[in-house]
């Protein structure tokens, strides 16, 4: 173990300037603001890329701080276990989130070595809180950097409590779900007109997915993509897409989406053709709805109010609630999701969803059917709430989707007859969200 007092060279004098082939220090530091968001709140990330400071960065400043950022998260489990291993205790969190941003650059970005320890030195010592631990850090770099670690096991991505609970709830697919932290996914998209599958992956470089969503390799400004100026797709996970199909919204049926934003399935229930009434509690959320209803020449009726107090005395054909959630399985695009989670969240947000399934129950007509779903792995907060829900409500059944329905693979249909999808399952080839979705219909 290393001594956070024990001296350590400098970078020789041999080594280039790393500021001469580098973004240099800038967006080294804003990743570390953007690592400290992140970590210390939920939506902290999203918060402070949405601040002005972030903002005022050239794009490509912006592009490589969020990048060294979205890798640490993803391999923050494995990093800290590293450093465990070659400190004799842990230094302040200021330094130690210095080394992350370190760490992440030798062993996960293609960042030159010179360049990854020469960065991070010039930041240890031009701070009062990491000056002083100078040593230390150039001494675990340098180490590193001379001796590459061997590949982390799966359970080193997840926070313990985490994978401890993967592991009782999914037996040894724990692994293949903690494995998934770790890769950055590919971009999937929903089609406005599903007509047009083929000609836009042929534009995008993309594969059609069951149930017709596009997989691209494509990353970066999505604006700039053809089709999105005309409104022909948006940015949509696999998984997030099934549970709106799962509705089976026909032309002129009055649906509700609970809980909407930011409103990509509302917008797949608009494109099928329903008449569709959006409510969030959230209106800067809801903003973003609205530009992408206005972006794809679709339309419907938006509501800012709290989903299970909502004051309309309607009743819909169908009504789509994605309740909020601990969101655990959307890590693969929100890694900060992992370390912002807490173990009582889970039990706080089951009341929450069952209050909100209770009054969603209530708006749907005779014959209607009713979609529960949640971003979530944890069973407290998908299955439990369905049966749950089952025996709180007899004037319901189950409705089981058929095999291969809505695009969900056959292996994500449980034997009670709901959707269990996980990062983890082999296909579709790339991943998906972790998602739970369960159909309901109110007996006529």
């Amino acid at each position: 173990m290393l001594d956070p007092r024990q001296p350590s060279s400098p970078p020789t004098a041999t080594e280039p300037d790393p500021l001469e082939d580098t973004l240099g220090l800038k967006p080294r530091l804003a990743a570390l603001l953007l690592l400290d968001a992140a970590l210390g709140r939920r939506n902290g990330l999203e918060e402070a890329t949405s601040a002005k400071s972030f903002l005022d960065l050239l794009p490509r400043e912006r592009a490589f701080a969020r990048a060294l950022t979205m890798a640490t998260l993803r391999h923050l489990g494995a990093i800290d276990r590293l450093l465990a291993e070659r400190m004799q205790k842990p230094p302040p969190d200021a330094v130690t989130q210095l080394l992350r941003i370190g760490v992440t650059q030798l062993l996960y970005l293609d960042t030159a070595n010179f360049a990854a320890v020469a960065t991070t030195m010039q930041i240890a010592a031009s701070r009062s809180a990491t000056k002083p631990f100078k040593g230390l850090v150039n001494a675990v770099l340098r180490s590193l950097s001379r001796e590459p670690p061997a590949p982390s096991p799966p359970e080193a991505y997840a926070p313990d409590w985490l994978y401890a609970r993967w592991r009782s709830t999914y037996g040894e697919a724990a692994d293949a779900i903690a494995a998934a932290i770790a890769h950055e996914p590919p971009t999937d998209l929903t089609l406005r007109d599903p007509a047009e599958a083929e000609t836009l992956a042929e534009a995008l470089g993309a594969v059609v997915l069951p149930g017709g969503s596009l997989r691209t390799a494509r990353h970066g400004d999505v604006a700039a993509w053809p089709g999105f100026e005309d409104g022909r797709w948006w940015v949509q996970d696999f998984a997030a897409a099934i549970p709106a199909r799962l509705l089976g919204v026909k032309s002129g049926e009055t649906v509700l989406d609970l809980c909407a934003a930011p409103g990509g399935k509302t917008l797949q229930l608009a494109a099928a053709g329903g008449a569709v009434v959006a409510v969030d509690r959230s209106a800067a959320r809801l903003k973003r709805l609205s530009d992408n209803l206005a972006r794809l020449n679709l339309s419907a009726e938006i509501a800012v109010a709290d989903a299970g107090a909502w004051d309309d005395g309607r009743n819909f054909d169908a009504v789509l609630l994605d309740a909020p959630c601990s969101a655990t399985g959307t890590f693969r695009r929100h890694p900060d999701v992992l370390w912002a989670a807490k173990p009582s969240d889970i039990a706080k947000l089951a009341v929450v969803q069952t209050q909100l399934l209770d009054s969603a129950a209530t708006r749907v007509k005779p014959g209607g059917r009713l979609v529960y779903c949640v971003c979530s792995l944890e069973p407290e907060e998908g299955e439990g709430q369905a049966k749950a829900f089952l025996a709180r409500h007899p004037d319901f059944a189950l409705e089981p989707p058929a095999p291969g329905e809505a695009g969900a693979p056959a292996a994500a249909l449980s034997p009670e007859g709901w959707l269990r999808l996980t990062p983890g399952l082999p296909e579709p080839q790339g991943g998906m969200d972790g998602f739970f979705a369960a159909r309901f219909r109110r007996k006529g």
